[in-house]
């Protein structure tokens, strides 16, 4: 196997190692790091999956990329410690299935990336004996991954910056009750504004000293993970070798995705990519038009934690696709549209259209949607009435549950007329005492912050 650097998405930035691009989180011209080379399953090897638990996937995958990096003792030690809990592959009919990725300790998918991403930050921050400290926006559920993640790692700080309008209650408190190594601040905000807080503080030379690193899906740390459980849902529904599968993604800073489509270039057999958004339409236009126009301000939606104007993961799509973004939205080479939209089929779903397909999956199925994974679930019934050649029984579509239904109680309430139950990770939560920091949507104060606290 080919040992694998990494480079920067604005192409101005030298090549480094994965624990270099781990650590870093962030390229030093503002690029996110992208693998030179992406490597490849045969279909032997992937067949060999079905066979296979999650975290023995996730050690055949992760080693495709950090064989020269870790020994395969240690990688397997972290992805069996990581992947201790269940991939639940729901049959809703015919051979239409949910994935639901929220079974992890904060009831959400980051528990996938986080919790393998902080076992290999632990890993080569304990070889080197160093300290870091995250920094990491979140719309929802990122910044409890992290926090949960990453509690109590001697060597290991975290500050998560969350728009306090744009987060459920239960999504805050699973942040704000922990306290030791984590800070969380609160800003009268959009999720983007948060976001370009962390991009100009790690492109900051005051605060080398800090030893910054990120934690959300700007840090290919995060993406690696995430390639796995698509192989893992398509190993253990598929029917034969040359079996193909849709897979519908609810998308927002497009991390999700992006650990999609590293897997199709990977050898996964997919059909096609359906990135469902919110009303945050940017890419849906994008695809359509070729023409990619940010949403200054996102608009505040059911799916909160989609609420992205400007999806950072998007420069790393277009370099797939040939093209270049930087880190502004600005596209200086236009990626090819012609294989994009072969492969991707994108559409925006309304808050709407989100609550009448909670309604009807429920009455229908007695699916149990909570708003991200109703627009993942709408996006895959639009585009299987707009392309009815996919609407067959045999044809094998995977769509995400990105987060649990509880952690959205208000709306399933208002929609359903009932509760849903609560997992393990989020009882006792309501009881627990909060506490968080308030800080301006300035760069300036948000600077002065971090050299007065760390």
């Amino acid at each position: 196997m080919k040992n694998i650097k990494f480079y920067s998405t604005n192409l101005k930035a030298e090549k480094v190692d994965f624990k270099s691009a781990l650590l870093k989180g962030l390229a030093p011209d503002k690029g996110l790091y992208m693998p030179e080379v992406i490597p490849t399953f045969t279909k032997k090897e992937i067949g060999k999956f079905s066979q296979m638990e999650y975290h023995e996937i996730a050690f055949e995958v992760g080693r495709k990329f950090l064989h020269d990096q870790i020994l395969d003792e240690d990688l397997k030690a972290i992805t069996k410690d990581a992947y201790n809990y269940d991939v639940p592959l729901e049959n809703i009919y015919d051979r239409k299935y949910v994935m639901r990725l929220d079974q992890g300790p904060t009831a959400s998918f980051k528990d996938f990336a986080a919790r393998m991403m902080g076992r290999l930050m632990q890993y080569y921050l304990d070889k080197e004996n160093r300290e870091l400290l995250i920094l990491t926006a979140t719309s929802g559920d990122t910044g409890s991954a992290i926090a949960n993640a990453f509690y109590g790692l001697d060597n290991i700080k975290v500050v998560v910056l969350f728009p306090e309008a744009e987060v459920t209650n239960r999504q805050r408190k699973q942040m704000t009750t922990l306290g030791k190594n984590i800070q969380i601040l609160g800003l009268d905000a959009k999720f983007d504004d948060c976001q370009y807080l962390v991009k100009d503080a790690f492109s900051d030379s005051d605060l080398d000293y800090l030893n910054l690193s990120s934690a959300n899906s700007i840090n290919i740390g995060r993406l690696i993970p995430q390639i796995v459980y698509y192989f893992y849902s398509f190993a253990h529904l598929k029917k034969s070798e040359d079996e193909e599968v849709v897979f519908s993604v609810p998308s927002g800073n497009f991390g999700d995705m992006m650990g999609g489509m590293l897997a199709k270039k990977m050898g996964l057999p997919i059909k096609k990519f359906i990135i469902a958004t919110n009303e945050n339409d940017e890419f849906p236009k994008f695809v359509n038009t070729g023409s990619y126009d940010k949403i200054e301000p996102s608009k505040n939606c059911l799916s909160s934690a989609m609420n992205v104007g400007h999806p950072s993961n998007v420069s790393r799509l277009i370099a797939l696709y040939d093209g270049v973004m930087d880190e502004t939205g600005e596209i200086s080479k236009i990626p090819n549209m012609n294989k994009l939209r072969q492969d991707v089929y994108s559409t925006s779903i309304t808050d709407e259209e989100t609550r009448q397909m909670i309604a009807e999956a429920y009455k229908k199925h007695k699916l149990l949607l909570e708003p991200h994974g109703s627009v993942g679930w709408a996006g895959l019934q639009r585009f299987l009435q707009e392309y009815p050649e996919f609407d067959d029984k045999n044809q094998l579509c995977i769509s995400l549950e990105t987060a649990h239904p509880a952690k959205f109680p208000e709306q399933i309430v208002d929609i359903l007329n009932f509760d849903p139950k609560l997992p393990k990770s989020l009882e006792g939560l309501e009881e627990k005492k909060e506490s968080y920091d308030k800080v301006m949507n300035n760069y300036e104060e948000f600077k002065k912050y971090l050299i007065k606290n760390y």
